[in-house]
C-alpha cells in the first residue's frame, strides 16, 4: 500500500513539475535578454553579465550595448555604439559576460566571453538594445545600467545604497526575468523597490546567474 501511494504521489508530482516547466518555458519565450549582474570592483575588476531567459539560443548580431561616458554631450542619446563580436550568442538559460581585459580577478577572466576595455567607473550609463545600427532610432531598449541623461557624480544610488554603481557588485533579483526599459527604474529607492541586490566591492558571489 505504501509503495502504491508513493507511485501515485510521484506521478502527480511529475505532472505538476511538467506543467510548471511548460508554463515557465512559455513565459520565457515572451521575454528577452537583460542585464543580470554588474561589477565595478577594485582596479580593473569590471564586468557586465547578460542573461538569456528564453528557450532559444539568441545570436547577438542583432543586439548592442551602447553607452555614454560621464556627462553626455546630448542628454538622452548614446555616445558610443558597442557591438558584440561576430558569431557571439547566448544559449537558453545561460549568460554572456563582458569583462575588462586587465581584470585582476581570476573568476572574471575565467567566465569572460568578451573582453571590453571601456566599462564603467560607476558613472557611465549602458543600455542593452535590440537593433544592429547606430543610426536614428532603429533600436529597442531592453534594459539599463544607469542612464544617458546626465552625470550622476560618482555613481547612481541603488536600493538605497549611495553610489552603488561604483565599488559594488549588483545582482538582479531572481524573480525578475526581463529587463526594465525605463532609465533608472530598476534601481529603486530601497531594498524592497529595487530589482537589484547590492553586494560589496569584489564580492565573491560574482556571476550569480552562471
Amino acid at each position: 500500500m505504501i509503495n502504491a501511494t508513493i507511485k501515485v504521489v510521484t506521478k502527480g508530482m511529475l505532472f505538476v513539475f511538467a506543467m510548471l516547466l511548460s508554463f515557465s518555458a512559455a513565459n520565457a519565450q515572451e521575454t528577452s535578454l537583460f542585464f543580470s549582474q554588474y561589477m565595478e570592483g577594485s582596479g580593473n575588476n569590471k564586468a557586465i553579465e547578460i542573461y538569456n531567459p528564453t528557450a532559444d539560443t539568441v545570436w547577438l548580431s542583432g543586439y548592442a550595448f551602447p553607452n555614454v561616458s560621464n556627462a553626455p554631450d546630448t542628454p538622452g542619446e548614446f555616445e558610443y555604439w558597442n557591438n558584440f563580436p561576430d558569431s557571439a550568442y547566448i544559449l537558453p538559460g545561460d549568460v554572456y559576460v563582458i569583462a575588462h581585459p586587465d581584470a585582476d580577478s581570476a573568476t572574471i577572466r575565467a567566465f569572460a566571453d568578451y573582453e571590453f576595455t571601456y566599462l564603467s567607473n560607476g558613472d557611465d550609463g549602458f543600455a542593452l538594445v535590440k537593433g544592429d545600427t547606430a543610426a536614428g532610432s532603429s533600436f529597442e531598449i531592453l534594459d539599463w545600467l544607469g542612464s544617458w541623461d546626465a552625470d550622476p557624480g560618482s555613481g547612481w544610488d541603488v536600493a538605497g545604497v549611495d553610489n552603488a554603481t561604483q565599488n559594488h557588485t549588483l545582482v538582479r533579483k531572481s524573480r525578475y526575468m526581463s529587463g526594465n526599459p525605463i532609465p533608472l527604474a530598476s534601481f529603486g529607492t530601497d531594498e524592497v523597490s529595487s530589482e537589484w541586490i547590492v553586494l560589496e566591492e569584489d564580492d565573491a558571489q560574482v556571476f550569480h546567474w552562471s
